[in-house]
């Protein structure tokens, strides 16, 4: 059975075999992106038990494929009446605890903003030990017997532990919480906490930058276009705070 949601495999579908139900995801072996398949199987052992775990890879010359233990669930909803959003702030309190580990290489979330901050200086005010996801997309949050389980590791990324919560305040704005409102839902993730007031001004800025570009070159992609109004509109809110 083929899977309709994500966005960043060639392969995605559910297999029934004589041992279960096993979710996998490919990309031709040529793909110039088959190294996220590489690195979201390096860095399945440190994510579960709040990712779903890795059962095996093949690699061959045509195809990268990953199979996944299958879970049973439901997209999350981020809009302010949502019952989800408890359960994403637990997921992210579970992820802040991991640190990413020093046996994958990862990028620093500097390096990879480089381009839509002012200097060397603001990348540090990001830079850290901890493992990030960097996409919140509602599709890679799944709500699973009362949990949130986070799927599509595709871009683990090495930084400061209040990053994935900012990531998240950005599709909270995009669902329709006012920046306020997001960032209080934010402050229920401890590592909010360790944000510095400059630190969320660099990245809301770098985030605006980001998507402004990104909705340019996909103007007819509606939660593409959301998502950079969001971002304008927490780092208007940042900058005035």
């Amino acid at each position: 059975m083929s899977v309709a949601d994500g966005l960043n495999s060639e392969i995605a579908v559910t297999l029934d075999t004589c041992v279960g139900r096993v979710f996998v995801k490919g990309l031709r072996s040529d793909h110039p992106r088959v190294w996220t398949q590489q690195r979201e199987a390096a860095i399945n052992p440190y994510v579960a038990p709040i990712a779903p775990r890795l059962l095996w890879t093949i690699s061959d010359e045509q195809w990268n494929l990953l199979g996944y233990e299958y879970i049973e669930g439901r997209r999350a909803t981020y809009d302010p009446r949502s019952g989800d959003l408890p359960l994403v702030a637990e997921a992210l309190t579970t992820l802040w605890g991991v640190q990413a580990p020093a046996g994958v290489d990862l990028k620093e979330i500097g390096q990879r903003l480089a381009a839509y901050l002012d200097g060397p200086d603001d990348a540090e005010l990001l830079n850290g030990d901890a493992l990030l996801h960097t996409d919140w997309h509602p599709d890679n949050v799944l709500i699973v017997e009362g949990a949130a389980r986070v799927v599509d590791w595709a871009w683990p990324t090495r930084g400061a532990s209040w990053i994935d919560t900012a990531y998240w305040v950005i599709w909270l704005v995009a669902a329709g919480h006012d920046p306020v409102d997001a960032e209080l839902w934010a402050a229920k993730v401890p590592a909010w906490s360790t944000a510095t007031g400059d630190a969320l001004k660099v990245f809301a800025k770098a985030q605006a930058r980001l998507w402004a570009e990104i909705a340019e070159d996909a103007p007819d992609i509606a939660w593409m276009c959301d998502l950079a109004d969001a971002a304008g509109r927490w780092a208007a809110y940042r900058q005035n705070g």
